[in-house]
């Protein structure tokens, strides 16, 4: 199972295949065998799968995660409790400094976490509360709030907090599930991941993609958030079926996705792009809110990062090492990693670290531009 004879792959390049219809299908796998104990054969089926979809995708479609129904019924529904009230009573929510709390629609420059200024400017008209784990929730290490963050609660919406609570608890379930899969399917020992992420930096972040009600006039092309690909080891994303979510294809393309019933999203982020020499992909990704009668259909995500421990260091593995015996990273300490996204996306200040992402974002606009699509149309790639 190990991927070590594999040759990684360089995203600037991607290869064509015989099949155009592989490139964007993201795969769904059921991983029942590791939530609730299956055979060594089963898990072994299920690594294997999601060795190929990671290499090939970077996304990917999961069953059998075990996240009761009830528990998302009282995630939405705080999740619409919160983003229905007024917006001052929203706004009196925001955290300064930190990841967490209320951020109003373009608040935020997603593409700024690739270095890459978007050219629209109807990028990152989504609104978002952020809530996740607290230094505090790992007594005994003298982790710091700086790099945590301290949760706000909306007192006006009954049951967020524990609606919200639930889920995340859950979902981090999920996310610790998935990274013990990644282990077997890079034919790592099983808990490797474990002092990575024994006191990983963990955000749900709940987005709300709407515009106010009635018609509205648009001069540029409108998205949902801006270009970037996810920061940590793993995204675990609840989506509602609404259209939208659009994923960069190995062949420069942009592709619809929607989540199958029962599923949950599953991407890779940078840290796992840096673990396996790119050879898994960190994907792009964008959300363009579909528009009816002049207005936007509201859609909404729910996105658990898993991100790693803030002390960490990641370094790419042995067994992806180029045939020069070369790093392809430069070894990184995830609370940097982190930092340097978080000033791109919240602070405007465009990260200069990220080079091969910020290559590809650029690829994928010239591909649009040469397709005949407008600078507006160029700069808008959207995650979700």
């Amino acid at each position: 199972m190990s991927p070590s004879t594999t040759e990684p792959r360089t995203p600037s390049e991607p290869s064509e295949p015989s099949e155009p219809s592989e490139l964007f299908r993201v795969p769904v796998i059921d991983i029942t065998p590791y939530v609730d104990g299956g055979s060594a054969a089963e898990r072994d089926r299920v690594a294997r799968e999601m060795d190929d979809a990671c290499a090939r995708v970077g996304f990917v479609q999961i069953l059998g995660h075990g996240i009761p129904d009830e528990t998302v019924d009282g995630l939405t529904a705080a999740v619409d409790g919160f983003f229905g009230l007024p917006p001052e009573a929203k706004k009196s929510y925001r955290v300064t400094g930190a990841n967490r709390g209320y951020s109003p629609p373009k608040s935020e420059s997603l593409s700024l976490s690739l270095g890459v200024e978007s050219a629209g400017r109807m990028n990152d008209f989504f609104e978002a509360f952020n809530i996740g784990t607290e230094a505090r929730s790992f007594p005994g290490l003298g982790l710091s709030e700086d790099d945590y963050g301290l949760n706000v609660w909306p007192a006006q919406v009954d049951g967020f907090q524990p609606a919200v609570l639930g889920y995340f608890a859950r979902a981090g379930r999920v996310a610790r599930t998935l990274t013990r899969i990644f282990a077997d399917a890079l034919g790592e020992p099983s808990g490797f991941f474990e002092p990575l992420t024994d006191h990983s930096i963990d955000v749900l972040r709940m987005n709300n993609y709407a515009l106010p009600e009635g018609t509205v006039s648009l001069d540029g092309d409108l998205t949902g958030m801006g270009e970037h690909t996810d920061y940590g080891l793993v995204t675990v994303l609840w989506a509602d079926q609404v259209a939208g979510l659009q994923v960069l294809g190995a062949d420069g393309a942009w592709h619809d996705v929607s989540p199958v019933d029962g599923a949950l999203l599953v991407n890779l982020g940078d840290l796992t792009a840096r673990l396996t020499n790119d050879r898994w992909m960190s994907t792009l990704h964008r959300v363009k809110p579909p528009i009816v009668d002049g207005g936007i259909v509201r859609r909404r995500s729910v996105a658990y990062f898993h991100d790693g421990n803030v002390d960490a260091v990641v370094s790419t593995l042995p067994s992806h090492l180029d045939a020069a015996d070369e790093l392809a990273y430069e070894p990184i300490l995830v609370r940097d990693h982190i930092k340097a996204k978080l000033a791109g996306s919240r602070q405007g200040k465009a990260n200069a670290a990220a080079v091969r992402e910020a290559a590809r974002v650029r690829a994928a606009a010239g591909r649009e531009a040469d397709k005949g699509g407008s600078a507006a149309d160029s700069g808008s790639v959207t995650p979700g």
